[in-house]
């Protein structure tokens, strides 16, 4: 009899996997309320009409998004009208709306495309896609319960975030800050820290504002010079340096250098089995800062 395979999540805590750089790249969210149950692939088994999905999909794609589920913890909702939101990472805003047939989603297009603006209320989203991967719903559900207790309204599980092996996943919109690795226990004193402007380097995943390669260099400059707020680190210019490597010029404010250049380089791990579903084993590429410093300014300035 086969032994039961142990949990992507607890053998990745064990191996010590960065997660340094491995938030999505995504300058926009495309939220959906829906109560389940979720599929592998949550939004193309969600039941909503195939044609209004597609759209959806397309405009987020084109704008550099990423379409999710979402519900709210421990709640089966089925009341028939539910909310949508398109987080805007770049302008720093969430944008609602509501639906009640398919085709009510389509005026979500046009926010995806031009966001006008909206709220800055933060909105917590807790990765918590069990049929996704097994931890996500082992660790993820104890956490949106326990950030559902101290903020309910701005709480939301919801489906597939990546990186299933660094549950419990957190992002917090709309600044699009991935945490990972979060438990009951932390998860509160960390989102707390968040919203009152300072981020936790230990568990920062990165912010999707920023190419996997742009995020180690951020989380370093935290490390390093910080922490400071969310958006502190305003953009980054990214120059190879040689194969796998790369030098990295942040543009920061806040209590961080108003520039901070970092060095980073790919690290390949030994091949593992990174998903609770996972075939057969795989080497994960993660992304290590060999240097940061902050220029001096130059002479008489």
């Amino acid at each position: 009899m086969n032994e039961p395979r142990p949990l992507c999540a607890d053998t990745a805590r064990h191996r010590g996997d960065v997660m340094n750089g491995t938030a999505l790249h995504v300058r926009r969210f495309l939220l959906i309320e829906h109560p389940g149950p979720w599929g592998f692939d949550a939004v193309g088994t969600s039941g909503i009409e195939p044609e209004v999905i597609d759209q959806l999909v397309a405009a987020t794609r084109r704008h550099g998004g990423r379409t999710l589920l979402i519900r709210r913890p421990g709640r089966q909702d089925h009341e028939p009208r539910r909310a949508w939101a398109v987080a805007d990472v770049v302008g720093g805003t969430i944008s609602w709306g509501t639906w009640e047939q398919d085709a009510d989603l389509l005026a979500a297009c046009d926010v995806i495309a031009d966001p006008p603006g909206g709220s800055t209320d933060p909105v917590l989203l807790v990765c918590a896609h069990g049929r996704h991967d097994t931890c996500c719903a082992v660790r993820g559900r104890p956490v949106a319960a326990a950030l559902a207790e101290r903020w309910p309204d701005a709480v939301w599980e919801c489906s597939h975030v990546g990186g299933d092996r660094f549950a419990g996943n957190v992002v917090v919109l709309p600044d699009g800050t991935y945490y990972g690795n979060l438990g009951r226990d932390d998860s509160v004193a960390t989102v707390e820290q968040h919203l009152g402007g300072v981020v936790v380097p230990e568990q920062l995943r990165g912010s999707s504002m920023l190419s996997p390669v742009a995020q180690a260099a951020a989380i370093a400059a935290h490390e390093r010079f910080g922490p400071g707020g969310p958006r502190d680190v305003r953009s980054a210019v990214v120059q190879s340096a040689g194969h796998e490597r790369w030098r990295v010029e942040l543009s920061c404010t806040g209590p961080l250098p108003l520039t901070v250049v970092a060095d980073v380089e790919a690290q390949h791990a030994a091949a593992a089995l990174l998903t609770c579903r996972a075939p057969h084993a795989t080497s994960a590429r993660s992304f290590v800062v060999t240097d940061v410093r902050a220029p001096s300014a130059p002479a008489g300035s």
